[in-house]
This record gives structure tokens, C-alpha cells and sequence, in this order.
């Protein structure tokens, strides 16, 4: 409970020293910082396009005739039978994959993103953010670019290719917050960093929309070019308009300059020369961030990856159908990114609310929500207006999850933001490896009994994560991460 007090305190002495030099702030409207969140935007809209598309498309790559145990459909409700489009006369491939198979191609990604996130962060404290990333980013491209091929050789190496294209992912979102630890004011990191973590969704949402139309009207290999090179645009503009810090870019006003600088006097530093490893590694803070990290991509993964199959195999959709089913919980969730971004920055600053507290509000609500919501909706059988209403809130709700667990890596340790990001995430990218995995091997027959498995299983997860977090999260910078006077 003293622990819990004296956290209070340097939460709002924190606040306290950040709204007097407010008055210093540095207009929003052409602002560098401003301009990295939209680009650093785009290029996770890219990263999660990229990440979805084959969850899209692979309802059309595998030879969906073989593998249901329905002999009058395949699918457990009655097909929603689409408008009449133009008969399609594709030449690419199909392939004989059982749901087993599809499983380990849709989870071989994680493989490779498990690998790379404690490098990636400090490789970019120790070689500057803006290339690791993008860099990271190019390599995703590359490979989804050679995908078809990949597929066109048979599904090992097609799990290759997604391996690799993992490895690449793997160092993007440390490099961002060692990025982000140079360039946000404490009191604006709700609102840049959802700006940023928003390309994500609109990634998944844009994948997901479109990839079935590509699909449909061209072939599925059209998913992995057309996507491959919208990120390709995005690396040349990282190239050119992007700096490491605000003394490096070549743009930026003197005035804004003074301002991120001045903010981040005590914790300006992108250095990780001298790493508290086993200070990191025994933070109680940190242990929590990492429960609740794991509890979060359970579901988030186990969803990015299934819930096209599970709209075409279980509701009846079509793939045109599915995908655009598939994007609107996300459509949701990127709307509830931005606006708890805007309302967890306003608490903190206006009402001095703690950041411990904003923290674990936002991820109780972001994690709580969604477990509710999808109990409910193993329980809506064919009813497909409840099914998909109740889908869609789960998925919405995770964006909350952004202002609170998720940017609290930058609030307890900013000068190694980067590199306990990727202990977290590498911790949390093991539901991505299992959970598709598990969910397939559950949800054999696609039966309703069996989705419901999957489903009470997301939500205990969920409910143990939150409540694990709420007891331990905290919310000021860790005595092993302050910067002394001597720069360590």
C-alpha cells in the first residue's frame, strides 16, 4: 500500500511539472511529430495489411470441396447467397490443405515474430530507430511479394516465406517506441501513439475489405501485389521524411524542437550502452504489462487469424461476405483507438487523474468488454444479426486496450521502451504460434459447440490478464529506468 501511495505522488508530481511548461507547447498543425504519427500510421497500415491478407485469402487458395463434414453445404448455417457478380475464370492455383495444415500457415508467421523483438528494440537504440523499422518493414513486403510463388511450391515452403515475414514484423513495433520515446511529450503519448497504433487497424480493416473483392474479381495472387506494393510507396517516404529525433530532423521548427526536448529532459536518451537486465527482469510492473500483453493477443491473434473461416465456415458467408464482416469489428475498435487516446490524455492532464489509474481503466474495460461479448455470441447460433453485432463489440473494445496496458511500456521506462516492448511482445506473440493452432484443432467439424470452446477459453484468458494487471500495473518511471546525472 506505501508502494501504491508514493506511485500516486510521482504520478501527479510528473503531471504537475509537465503542465507548467504547457505553455510552451508547440503548435499541432504541420508539427514534425504529428507528421512521424501519420507516417509512422501508414506504415502499420501496411505491416497489418500485409499481416490479414492471407487470413483473407486463403478461403480461395485451399480446395474447400474436400474438407466438410456437411453434405449439403459447407457451412453450419444456411449460405447467404451473394447478388450475381461476373462469373470469375481464375488461373490461379487451389490447393489441397486440411484445416490442420491451414492452421500452421496462418500461425508459421508468429514463428519468425517471436524472434526478433528483443533485438529489434535494441538494435534500435543502438543504431536509431528509423531504419531497423524501416528496414523491418521492406523485408514484410519482400516476402509477401514472393508468397504466390511460396504457395505454387507447396505449403512448407509457403510457411517458410511467412516465417521470414515474421522475423522482418518482428522488429517493428520496439523500433517504434524507441522512436516514439524520443519524440512524445509525456502528456501527448495517449494521443501519438493511437494515431500510430490506429494504421494498425485500418490496416486489418482495409486488408480485410478488400482482399476479398481482390479475390473475387482478379485472383487471390492480386491480395499479396497489390498490397506489397502500397508498402513499397510507404518505405520511400520513411526513407526521405523521417529523422531518428528531433535534433536530427532538417524540418522542424526551433520552437517544436525546444518543446519535445524540454518535455523529455529527464528522459531524452536512446541509448541501451548500459541495459538494467536484471532489474527489467524482476519489475513486478513490468511482469504485469506482459500478463495482460499475453491475455490480449490470445484473442486478438486467434481472431485476426479465424474469423474470415468462421464467418464463411460456420455463418455461411462468402468470401466477399466474410471479408467485410471480418472488418467491421475493426472499423469499431480504430474508432475507440482514437477517441480513448484523446479522453486518456485529457484525464491526465485536466482532471490530474494518475497515470496508474487511467492505465488500468482503460484495460479493464478493453479486456472485460470483450470477454463478455464473445460468450455471448458462441450463444447466438444461426442468428447472424446478433452473431456478428456481438463480434464486432468484442473486437471494438480491444482498442481501448491502447491507452491503457499497451502504451504504459513508455510510462514506466522511456529510456528502454524499445527493448521491454520486445520482452513483452515476445512473450505475447505465443497465443499467435498456438492459439490458431488450438482453435483449429478444436473447431474440427466447425460445429457451434465447438466455437464456443474457442470462445470461453478467449474470455478466461482475458478476465485473468485484466485482473492480473489491475493489482500490479503501475504508472511513473521505474527507478532502474530514471537517467542519472552520469547518463545511465
Amino acid at each position: 500500500m506505501k508502494q501504491s501511495g508514493s506511485e500516486g505522488e510521482r504520478d501527479k508530481q510528473e503531471l504537475h511539472g509537465e503542465k507548467e511548461r504547457l505553455v510552451q507547447r508547440a503548435p499541432v498543425c504541420c508539427s514534425a511529430r504529428y507528421g512521424l504519427a501519420l507516417l509512422s500510421s501508414y506504415g502499420f497500415f501496411v505491416v497489418y495489411s500485409l499481416r490479414v491478407n492471407l487470413s483473407v485469402a486463403i478461403v480461395d487458395m485451399h480446395n474447400n470441396t474436400n474438407h466438410h463434414t456437411n453434405t449439403n453445404s459447407t457451412s453450419v448455417c444456411p449460405l447467404h447467397f451473394d447478388p450475381p457478380r461476373p462469373k470469375r475464370n481464375h488461373t490461379a492455383s487451389v490447393y489441397d490443405w486440411d484445416p490442420k495444415t491451414q492452421g500452421w500457415i496462418l500461425s508459421s508467421f508468429f514463428y519468425g515474430y517471436i524472434l526478433t523483438q528483443i533485438p529489434g528494440g535494441y538494435l534500435a537504440g543502438r543504431l536509431g530507430p528509423k531504419w531497423v523499422l524501416g528496414l523491418g518493414v521492406l523485408g514484410i513486403v519482400l516476402f509477401t511479394l514472393l508468397t504466390p510463388v511460396a504457395a505454387d511450391w507447396g505449403a512448407g515452403y509457403l510457411i517458410v516465406v511467412r516465417v521470414l515475414e515474421g522475423i522482418a514484423d518482428g522488429v517493428t513495433f520496439p523500433a517504434m517506441y524507441t522512436m516514439w520515446a524520443a519524440w512524445a511529450p509525456p502528456l501527448e503519448r495517449s494521443r501519438l501513439l493511437t494515431i500510430s497504433y490506429i494504421g494498425s487497424k485500418l490496416g486489418t480493416v482495409v486488408g480485410f475489405l478488400l482482399s476479398g473483392e481482390i479475390s473475387f474479381y482478379l485472383d487471390w495472387t492480386y491480395v499479396f501485389y497489390l498490397f506489397g506494393a502500397v508498402g513499397l510507396l510507404w518505405f520511400v517516404l520513411w526513407a526521405l521524411l523521417v529523422s531518428d529525433s528531433p535534433n536530427d530532423h532538417p524540418r522542424i521548427s526551433e520552437q517544436e524542437r525546444l518543446y519535445i526536448i524540454s518535455s523529455l529532459k529527464n528522459e531524452l536518451s536512446t541509448s541501451t550502452d548500459q541495459v538494467p537486465w536484471r532489474s527489467i527482469l524482476t519489475s513486478v510492473p513490468l511482469w504485469a504489462i506482459v500478463v495482460v500483453h499475453f491475455s490480449y493477443n490470445w484473442t486478438y491473434y486467434t481472431f485476426l487469424t479465424l474469423l474470415p473461416t468462421y464467418m464463411k465456415d460456420v455463418l455461411g458467408f462468402s468470401i466477399q461476405q466474410s471479408g467485410f464482416l471480418s472488418a467491421l469489428p475493426y472499423i469499431g475498435s480504430a474508432t475507440l483507438v482514437i477517441l480513448s487516446g484523446q479522453f486518456a490524455d485529457y484525464q491526465r492532464e485536466t482532471h490530474n487523474c494518475p497515470t496508474a489509474r487511467v492505465r488500468k481503466a482503460f484495460t479493464f474495460v478493453g479486456m472485460i468488454g470483450p470477454a463478455i461479448f464473445l460468450v455471448a455470441a458462441g450463444y447466438t447460433g444461426c442468428n447472424y444479426i446478433s452473431a456478428v453485432t456481438f463480434l464486432t463489440i468484442a473486437t471494438a473494445l480491444t482498442g481501448v486496450c491502447i491507452s491503457g496496458f499497451i502504451i504504459n511500456h513508455l510510462d514506466i521506462a522511456p529510456l528502454f521502451s524499445g527493448i521491454i516492448f520486445g520482452i513483452t511482445n515476445t512473450i505475447a506473440t505465443i497465443p499467435g504460434m498456438v492459439g490458431p493452432v488450438i482453435a483449429r484443432s478444436l473447431t474440427a467439424n466447425n460445429t457451434m459447440e465447438e466455437w464456443q470452446t474457442v470462445f470461453y477459453i478467449a474470455a478466461a484468458i482475458n478476465l485473468f490478464g485484466a485482473t492480473f494487471y489491475t493489482a500490479f500495473g503501475q504508472g511513473s518511471v521505474q527507478p532502474w529506468a530514471v537517467k542519472t546525472e552520469g547518463g545511465n
